[in-house]
């Protein structure tokens, strides 16, 4: 007997959390999907009645209303991420994923008893786990730090992978949380072997490939399977398609 699991999902109508959505459906999920429109997805998802689309944003909606869309979900899922043009990837909000995770986490823990919530952050690969001391060479250190001070969304993505890691792994009772890193994401329609790690196989400079639907079926199976969410709690594992 399969169990429904209450979701809810921020970036649904993203590259990646729109695959996430459909999947979901399919399992037959309850799925709340906050997007600032649903004209990405298509009427048959819009029409399931497993749906429920929110059209607002995380930072856009008062404590009240949160806290009303938060009861009773099981899991927590972000896809979200900064639009690739200008504005998005320079103008406000620039803590669009940390302000968004720490916003959740906070309304969680402050309702919240005895059940905890998983919390999954589709993050990237060029986000170290500090406490595995990952290491990588002097000219990568270069590079990331360039980004860090002068690329506002990798700053962002950093700053939401190290709140879970810090301040929910330390202060937060009611939270468990998984942080997912792919590398160089690309398209593909089907779902391929895929291979996780606890830290990075690849470099930046010779980077693996990773499918958003993978990403899109890594995710499903850590919601719904207790066995990888235990493997894999707490911790930030990379995803890479499966080498032939």
């Amino acid at each position: 007997m399969e169990i429904t699991i209450n979701i809810l999902i921020i970036g649904a109508t993203g590259a990646t959390g729109k695959l996430l959505v459909n999947q979901l459906l399919q399992n037959k999920h309850e799925v709340k999907a906050f997007v600032r429109s649903d004209k990405k997805f298509s009427k048959e998802i819009i029409n399931n009645k497993n749906l429920d689309i929110i059209t607002s944003t995380i930072l856009d909606i008062s404590d009240e209303e949160l806290e009303k869309h938060t009861e009773g979900c099981d899991v927590i899922v972000s896809t979200l991420g900064h639009n690739l043009n200008f504005i998005g990837m320079f103008g406000n909000p620039r803590r669009l994923v940390a302000d968004s995770i720490e916003r959740l986490c906070k309304v969680i823990e402050k309702k919240r008893i005895n059940k905890p919530v998983k919390m999954i952050l589709m993050n990237t690969v060029g986000c170290k786990n500090e406490d595995l001391k990952e290491k990588i060479s002097f000219s990568e250190r270069c590079v990331f730090f360039l980004l860090r001070y002068l690329l506002p969304p990798h700053s962002d993505n950093e700053k939401a992978a190290n709140y879970l890691r810090t301040s929910i792994a330390q202060n937060y009772q009611n939270i468990e949380w998984v942080t997912l890193r792919p590398d160089s994401l690309i398209n593909d329609k089907n779902i391929s072997p895929y291979t996780t790690h606890p830290s990075p196989i690849h470099s930046l400079f010779n980077p693996g490939k990773t499918s958003r639907i993978n990403v899109a079926h890594f995710i499903s199976d850590l919601i719904s399977d207790e066995t990888i969410w235990s493997k894999w709690k707490g911790k930030m594992p990379v995803i890479y398609n499966k080498e032939d």
